[in-house]
């Protein structure tokens, strides 16, 4: 539970040096650039691991590569224009979104109970887009359709989670990361799209791309080690604990804090979050305690 705890309060300064930076650098090279010192970062680690490089999983890899690569051009193309506290929070129906998708891609069967705390959760996300959205328009919509490409990657994680070494996966994801956002920013460069235009960034701006994916390294590990060691029902509500670094962050250096509103929509997801990780912890005691047939 520590160990999660520090990873969801380092990993707000990912989003917060995102932020930073967007307004002279592209979310798509900032993306890339992550994605590049993940490899940096995680290659001393994946040298001593065992596995088929080149196997029948590979193309599950490259799939868990693009969706991350995506879900992350969105989430910082959204941080250009809404403080980090609303970006997460709105990110955060990624949960509710994996249990939806469970039913249709992983067999998982889902009763009223937590439809209607899926249902509530979003009505959540609503509270916080709506006014949102009059202030900078369709951007808003950026951290939903990232929550949405990583609740699919989080389906595939569940389905490669038994089959291989959580830091191979971690390697993979980021080679694969690295080359779908490299071919983006070269398609979207040459055809004028903002978020995946190239620029050289200056020393400083590197210093920073290197701690951003130092930080990412080191707060996905450390979540890699908590959930060796502790099962997913008792240390995924701790995820929200995300939620308190994001709005320090952006109270301290951007003078963000999210209004009244925000808040009663931020505790809408998290109640709703939490009770379908109540129930999806009871529903595996129950089916862990039925006899073998």
């Amino acid at each position: 539970m520590v160990l999660v705890i520090i990873a969801m309060l380092l990993l707000p300064g990912i989003d917060a040096i995102a932020k930073w930076l967007s307004g002279s650098v592209s979310a798509g090279q900032i993306a890339w650039s992550r994605f590049l010192f993940q490899i940096i970062f995680m290659a001393p680690f994946v040298i001593r691991t065992q596995g088929q490089w080149f196997g029948p999983l590979l193309k599950l890899h490259l799939a868990r590569g693009a969706l991350i690569a995506f879900t992350t051009l969105l989430f910082f193309a959204g941080l250009k224009y809404l403080p980090i506290a609303d970006a997460i929070s709105i990110f955060f129906i990624e949960p509710l979104l994996v249990t939806l998708l469970s039913v249709f891609f992983l067999g998982e069967i889902i009763r009223w109970r937590r439809i209607a705390a899926i249902c509530f959760g979003f009505i959540g996300a609503m509270i916080i887009i709506r006014p949102a959205f009059q202030e900078v328009g369709f951007v808003v919509f950026y951290p939903v359709f990232a929550a949405v490409c990583f609740s699919f990657y989080i389906i595939l994680t569940r389905r490669l989670a038994h089959q291989e070494h959580p830091f191979r996966m971690q390697f993979l994801t980021g080679v694969s990361g690295f080359l779908v956002m490299g071919l983006a920013l070269i398609i979207g460069d040459t055809g004028g799209v903002s978020i995946l235009s190239l620029a050289y960034p200056t020393q400083s701006e590197w210093g920073l791309l290197v701690l951003l994916g130092l930080i990412a390294t080191i707060g996905h590990l450390l979540v890699a080690f908590a959930y060796q060691r502790a099962p997913v029902s008792i240390l995924a509500p701790f995820q929200y604990v995300e939620i308190i670094g994001a709005t320090l962050l952006g109270l301290i250096l951007f003078n963000d804090f999210p209004d009244p509103i925000t808040w009663v929509g931020v505790g809408i997801i998290v109640a709703s979050g939490m009770y379908v990780f109540h129930r999806e912890s009871r529903t595996s005691e129950n089916t862990e305690s039925e006899p073998n047939p």
